[in-house]
This record gives structure tokens, sequence and C-alpha cells, in this order.
């Protein structure tokens, strides 16, 4: 039998269709989870890449970031779908990231970052 990485096999398993999120309630998230290592708007480098422009950038590319190899090699385009992947724990979508994020786990977090962010980046 043969094996497959966990992240190969995220990337085939269907995800349930996000719902609508509150980009409110995301900002809330992002504030409490977020903000201590990302700036959501600006170049500001903070213990990871800012998130301006996220949706449509491709994974380990922000300019004066020193991204881990496994993130420059992912070559993931973010949006609304990889975020719902990647979010929820990202060491399993890309091995060896230096994102020290346990993943987010309460109901409704991940639909309402994914709504925040889409607007609060779209600098």
């Amino acid at each position: 039998m043969k094996h497959f990485p966990l992240s190969a096999l995220l990337l085939i398993l269907p995800l349930p269709a996000l719902a609508e999120g509150d980009a409110a309630a995301g900002a809330g998230v992002f504030q409490n989870r977020c903000s201590d290592c990302h700036a959501e708007k600006g170049d500001t480098v903070k213990i990871g890449p800012p998130l301006t422009r996220l949706f449509g950038r491709v994974s380990g590319t922000w300019a004066g970031y020193d991204y881990s190899d496994a993130m420059k090699s992912a070559n993931i385009t973010w949006g609304a779908d990889t975020l719902a992947q990647y979010l929820p724990n990202p060491r399993a979508m890309v091995p060896n990231t230096k994102m020290n994020f346990n993943g987010l786990k309460r109901p409704g977090e991940l639909e309402d970052i994914i709504a925040y962010l889409a607007k609060a980046t779209a600098e």
C-alpha cells in the first residue's frame, strides 16, 4: 500500500463549503490570535510576514521575510479555500513551516477570520 503525506491528503479531500463568515468577529480573532505575529496591512514584518494583499499571493514570496524552505516550496496561492485548509493546522499542510501556531479550532473562527482577511488585507 502506498503512503501519501498528510499534506497531499488534505489537498484531495473535499472540504465543506465555507459559510459566510462575520468579518467584524474575524477582526477580534485576528487581534487575539494573529496580530502579535502578523500585520494585516502595510509592509511591517513582525515575527511573521505582513498579510497585505494576501489573497492571490503565493506562499513564501513576501520580499523581506525569511521564510522556511518548506513554505517557499509549498507553492500555495492563498485564498479562502487554501486558508481554510491551512489555518486549522498549519504544520499538517506545510510540514516544517516556521509558523508556530496550533491552528484555529473554535467553531466559527475559521469562517470569520477568512471573511476579515479578505477585506482587511486587500490593500
